[in-house]
């Protein structure tokens, strides 16, 4: 069998692309494969379980809250730790930690094991493919999600600003705090909790995502929100590593605190450029204030 330009030859493991005189070897085998096979062979109960999508993704969020509190806790007398928070002359008190846990506690036992039971008697078991996702498919699948995530997000956060009833009715708790800290992450009414699950859930199913990547992607959606709202800046923070500002992070969602018309998007900085809700000023601002603060130290 032969083409002009691309000729594909399947033998044993390997694809062998030849593309003008050029050769290719290529592993049939998904490199997710071993660990695909571990885990259908090890876990298939856990995993065909609707309700082990949301036992991972409330797992993993009080694990990062957990890791940021403790460093909240240690920061003030620890300037390691003092020396990258966005605020260092500021606290978190045990008091708003109790008042945000308290919260959340609260719509987890409310809103999310109602919903948790209600999936495990009514949703059927979830199919587990024999074959993992391509390394590419699995790493595209769950940006692709956060790109449609952030989206959505954008617009609804947009509107809740907007229009007075919806932010008093619904959003104007996550403002109480101006400073934010990891806690405040979901210290939301239920129904801006029940928004973000619901995308969290129905965004990978909009772009058929094998389920290895909608679980990739709800623990990562956990972290970079968690991250927004952590209140430090790390030099390995993804604002501080992806390029070109492309990343609003912690610093612009503190902004967004600061000046809540501003910096709508979650996590990348594209929408509020296009629709000129960003902060610039406020984010180079906020730059040069840690820049400061850290010579100073």
């Amino acid at each position: 069998m032969t083409c002009n330009k691309l000729q594909t030859i399947y033998c044993g493991t390997f694809h062998a692309f030849h593309v003008e005189n050029v050769s290719f070897d290529l592993p049939e085998e998904s490199l997710l494969q071993p660990f695909w096979n571990y885990l259908r062979s090890n876990y298939q109960d856990t995993l065909r379980s609707p309700l082990f999508p949301i036992v991972l993704s409330v797992s993993n969020y009080f694990l990062s809250v957990a890791l940021y509190t403790f460093l909240d806790v240690l920061a003030p007398r620890w300037n390691c730790i003092n020396k990258y928070k966005i605020h260092p002359e500021k606290s978190v008190s045990w008091n708003n930690i109790w008042t945000t846990l308290g919260v959340t506690t609260y719509n987890h036992l409310v809103y999310i094991f109602p919903a948790a039971v209600g999936q495990w008697y009514w949703r059927p078991s979830t199919p587990l493919p024999k074959d993992a996702p391509g390394l590419a498919e699995f790493v595209f699948g769950i940006i692709g999600c956060t790109i449609l995530f952030d989206f959505q997000f954008y617009l609804w956060h947009l509107l809740h600003h907007k229009i007075g009833w919806l932010y008093r009715t619904f959003h104007a708790i996550h403002h109480q705090y101006y400073e934010p800290f990891s806690l405040v992450t979901q210290y939301l009414s239920a129904w801006e909790l029940f928004c973000v699950g619901f995308w969290t859930t129905v965004d990978p199913l909009i772009l058929q995502c094998h389920c290895l990547t909608t679980w990739g992607f709800m623990v990562f959606n956990i972290w970079i929100s968690t991250d927004d709202h952590c209140g430090y800046d790390f030099p390995w923070s993804l604002h501080n590593l992806i390029p070109f500002g492309l990343w609003g992070g912690s610093i612009k969602h503190d902004a967004h605190h600061q000046q809540p018309h501003t910096n709508f998007a979650p996590f990348f900085s594209h929408w509020d450029w296009l629709g000129g809700t960003s902060s610039a000023h406020c984010h180079s601002a906020a730059l040069k204030d840690r820049s400061t603060k850290r010579k100073r130290q």
